[in-house]
């Protein structure tokens, strides 16, 4: 049986047919779903390029295919090519395929109306929260209140309709948006890391650092990450006199204003922007350099890049946000768009070598519980279970 599963991803085609992507969702991840099927079928947003990006990491190849979807960004390009992007996702699936929609999706939101509309089933991998992606100050968009209201709603139905339900929380997205009472569900994260990705003992501080170095990781294609509110609250720290600088990894069409908000708070010598790096020992190069990580977003399902710094054994600070407060214990915690308290707990956590060494050990130890070994019994049996259903839909179908 053929899985078809939708995602928001932006690929990218060379003249020789190669589909190609910036990030960690390469043909290995895709291959996690043929623990329970036979062959995969990405459907996403794909435009063509004379040739790959330097650090672009293979899609296709093998069992696994990529459905092209005309490539559009943002509201406007989607209402622009809007008819030929609903035909082509319309024909992705086939009667006969299973269908996993990675939602909040609008690609995946189209393919469950056709399925709908055919009654034929489809599941539901449920990685961010719509509610919180549109959020105020996440983006700037005429239509941003009625876009919230819109896709909370409509991931809210799907939920209700599918046959099967995962979630990367443990909790959250569970509570906004509830499975039917007969659905398969499940509830792993995307995130399974290598055992590459941790270290062996968590760190022994045994006093504060002298010059400590915090580490951000995300895209600055939005704001949502919140590195502005970072940016801010390392200005007011350098302003009370602590000799702090602060590394960024991730690209992004808001870097320039970042640079500018540097600027004029006047810690642009405290402030590398490193750019997107490849996933895997340059990230955890940075990660290792660093003394704190530092995740203030304004929303977030459940956070790779902590979890990956977690597993490096790194005392981290984020946001009351999304599945972060699964992550991180309450003192660990701020809220969104608060500077000074951000300012507040990063100093207060650096100034104490116990509380680093404490935090240090409890993170590696709940990262753990997202080695790719734990989580994949978990996914395994979810989509084992959902290609059971669509067996079972099948057949009771043929016999009527």
């Amino acid at each position: 049986m053929r899985v078809v599963v939708t995602t928001e991803a932006r690929l990218s085609r060379t003249p020789d047919g190669a589909i190609w992507t910036i990030g960690s969702d390469g043909h290995q991840f895709w291959t996690r779903y043929l623990s329970a099927f036979e062959q995969v079928r990405v459907v996403a947003r794909v435009r063509d390029v004379p040739e790959r990006e330097d650090d672009a990491i293979r899609v296709d190849g093998g069992q696994v295919e990529v459905w092209a979807v005309p490539h559009y960004v943002g509201p406007r390009g989607y209402l622009r090519s809007r008819r030929k992007i609903r035909h082509a996702v319309q024909r992705a699936a086939d009667h006969d395929d299973a269908v996993i929609l990675r939602v909040p999706s609008q690609i995946g939101a189209l393919l469950a109306t056709e399925r709908d509309r055919l009654r034929l089933p489809y599941g539901l991998e449920v990685v961010g929260d719509p509610y919180d992606v549109f959020a105020p100050g996440v983006i700037s968009h005429p239509l941003r209140p009625l876009l919230r209201q819109l896709f909370a709603r409509t991931l809210r139905r799907q939920c209700a309709s599918a046959a099967a339900v995962s979630y990367v929380t443990e909790r959250w997205l569970q509570t906004r948006y509830p499975a039917r009472h007969d659905a398969v569900t499940g509830t792993y994260s995307s995130v399974d890391l290598p055992p590459a990705a941790y270290v062996p003992q968590p760190r022994r501080s045994t006093a504060p650092p002298q010059a400590p170095t915090l580490v951000s990781v995300g895209s600055l294609d939005q704001l949502y990450k919140g590195v502005d509110t970072l940016i801010e609250a390392l200005a007011q720290l350098v302003g009370a006199g602590t000799d702090v600088r602060l590394v960024h990894v991730g690209h992004g069409r808001f870097r320039p204003r970042l640079e500018q908000l540097v600027a004029r708070l006047g810690v642009a010598d405290r402030v590398d922007f490193l750019g997107a790096l490849p996933s895997g020992e340059p990230v955890r190069r940075q990660l290792d350099a660093a003394d704190l990580f530092v995740m203030p977003s304004r929303t977030e399902g459940l956070p790779r890049a902590l979890i990956e710094a977690m597993a490096r054994g790194l005392p981290a600070i984020g946001s009351r946000v999304g599945g972060i407060p699964e992550l991180l214990p309450d003192e660990d915690l701020v809220g969104p768009n608060d500077p000074p308290g951000l300012a507040r707990a990063i100093a207060r956590t650096l100034a104490d070598p116990a509380r680093m060494t404490e935090a240090s050990a409890r993170n590696l130890s709940r990262a753990r519980h997202y080695s790719a070994a734990s989580l994949a019994d978990r996914r395994d049996t979810f989509y084992s279970q959902l290609r059971d259903s669509h067996r079972a839909a099948d057949a009771v179908e043929s016999s009527a």
